[in-house]
């Protein structure tokens, strides 16, 4: 049975919070995909294919996409995701992609906006395997309750898939027919196509591949 009330979904246009819209038109009447825009270097590219992807989609049941702007290039300012340089290639760590913060300001935006307007709880693709310090459930609780305190109301952090593996995560993608060839994961675009060498693109193609699933992406350069 679905629930009846509108989840909010923050979404990037990556996999996982792609896959998680088609989790939440499973589970509620309505879906409300937020996307916060921060000003990172791959950004622009990201929106597009965000874009083709609730366009290709086509559920009336998914609500017009909201776009808030939280700017970090005073915060960030030479930090490789905003300028390109020196971007984590295939070979580098997943340590070197994190981005400080980057879910503290991911939710503080969007769970004001669901305060004030009366959605009663919103939901982050956040996996098993997310090794962040600001991935932790004691995180998301923290933010939930840090957040309802300052509104006096009550909105849920929700993490549907937590306790799953990226590869079974990519499994509901195929069993709901989801588009994921208008997703977008890369962290340095060539000519608006994934560049086929970053960290993010090797993540990209192991997901596909441990699922066994054929990747449709188009990258620049193999």
């Amino acid at each position: 049975m679905l629930s009846n009330f509108p989840l909010a979904v923050l979404i990037s246009g990556g996999l996982d919070s792609a896959i998680l819209l088609g989790h939440a038109l499973r589970s509620h009447t309505a879906a409300q995909p937020i996307f916060v825009r921060f000003g990172l270097y791959w950004e622009d590219v990201e929106r597009s294919y965000l874009d083709r992807y609730l366009q290709v989609l086509n559920s009336p049941r998914v609500k017009p996409l909201i776009v808030l702007d939280q700017p970090v290039a005073d915060v960030y300012d030479s930090h490789w995701s905003m300028t390109g340089q020196g971007v984590p290639d295939a070979a580098a760590p997943d340590a070197h992609v994190f981005l400080p913060g980057r879910n503290v300001l991911l939710l503080a935006k969007p769970l004001i906006w669901c305060h004030r307007n009366a959605v009663p709880a919103i939901a982050l693709g956040s996996l098993q395997t997310n090794p962040f310090p600001d991935a932790t459930p004691a995180f998301f609780r923290g933010m939930q309750d840090v957040v309802d305190h300052a509104m006096g109301t009550r909105v849920e952090v929700q993490l549907p898939f937590g306790g799953m593996k990226k590869s079974a995560v990519m499994r509901l993608a195929r069993k709901w027919k989801l588009p994921l060839e208008h997703t977008f994961s890369c962290i340095k675009p060539e000519d608006g196509q994934h560049c086929g060498k970053c960290n993010k693109c090797a993540e990209r193609q192991r997901a596909f591949a441990e699922a066994g699933m054929s990747d449709p992406t188009e990258y620049s350069r193999q």
